[in-house]
């Protein structure tokens, strides 16, 4: 195996586009290797990473793909059950011809749990060197957008794309989670500021119910559901949207620690399914198949809550290394 070229550069030694200079990118240096990790490691790292890609493109998790079956034992509406028989079919499909499950592969999100002592700059650069990759292998749709240009970098690296996390953990094991959350949910997704007067929301765990209900109604049905909701509730909108978007890394069979919130859970999700409209109309009744909320300590004066919706294509995968 031929050793990385550097870090945002083809092999031809060529900047890649969508690698900016500077500011925590690739830049032009050569790879370094993570202390404690060899060449040969770095490059099963990417390559493992490019797998996960593939899992989570062309594999909906088992829970996810339970709780579509069961959506579907449960729906009363034939429109809304062929909807859901098609998106199983879909599912199975995928699986064994290994190509994306839905087209739009949306935008990556990495959240990665490092060891003490591996540099988190280049565990990035390994995940855009296997972003890369697997884009030329037809495993993500070029996704990544010049805001300025319009144009597409046409590998899904650019600028704060893909959408990477990284944390020192005391584990001793490197975990990478990968979420695909594709634009069409992205877009119904919410942010509020309580109190919201127009819903008579107040600063409480009422307040945050009445935000939900708001976002799925406000939603109309559009982003592909069955949704998976994640909520984050906190004191700043920056930390409520990615705590939000964490939520879809968990699995749909965990409950909250905290018992207030696994009830809000519950209670949620049978509101959320006496909605509609779903996939297919005003006759669906299930409208999602997940609720998970993580919250964090509010300021006295600030409370935000973030509505992250996920797509019946909730595309997650975990590499541990």
């Amino acid at each position: 195996m031929q050793p990385l070229p550097a870090a945002g550069r083809d092999r031809t030694g060529r900047k890649r586009q969508g690698f900016p200079e500077g500011d925590g990118g690739p830049g032009t240096q050569a790879h370094r290797v993570p202390p404690g990790l060899g060449t040969e490691a770095v490059l099963k790292l990417r390559d493992g990473i490019v797998e996960l890609y593939r899992k989570a493109a062309t594999s909906i998790p088992q829970d996810v793909e339970e709780a579509l079956r069961n959506a579907l034992s449960a729906e009363t509406s034939a429109p809304a059950r062929d909807t859901l028989n098609r998106i199983i079919e879909n599912i199975r499909a995928s699986r064994q011809i290994e190509r994306p499950v839905c087209h739009d592969t949306g935008v990556p999100v990495f959240h990665i749990r490092a060891p003490r002592g591996l540099s988190h700059i280049d565990l990035r650069n390994t995940v855009r060197e296997a972003t890369v990759i697997a884009t030329e292998k037809e495993l993500l749709q070029p996704n990544a957008i010049d805001v300025i240009t319009n144009e597409n970098t046409g590998n899904n690296v650019g600028i704060g794309f893909p959408i990477i996390y990284v944390e020192e953990t005391a584990d001793d094991r490197l975990k990478i989670d990968l979420l695909m959350k594709t634009s069409g949910c992205e877009n119904v997704s919410q942010l509020y500021r309580l109190p919201v007067e127009d819903l008579g929301a107040g600063m409480d765990l009422e307040g945050v119910r009445l935000c939900v209900l708001d976002a799925v109604r406000k939603a109309e049905g559009r982003g592909c559901p069955p949704y998976t909701i994640g909520i984050g509730v906190g004191a700043a909108f920056d930390q409520v949207a990615v705590l939000a978007t964490f939520q879809l890394f968990r699995r749909l069979t965990d409950t909250s620690e905290h018992q207030a919130i696994a009830a809000l859970e519950e209670r949620l999700l049978r509101e959320i399914n006496a909605i509609g409209p779903g996939p297919a109309g005003p006759d669906i009744t299930i409208n999602a198949i997940g609720v998970k909320i993580g919250i964090n300590h509010r300021h006295s004066s600030s409370y935000c809550v973030g509505v992250s919706v996920s797509c019946w294509a909730s595309r997650r995968a975990r590499l541990i290394w």
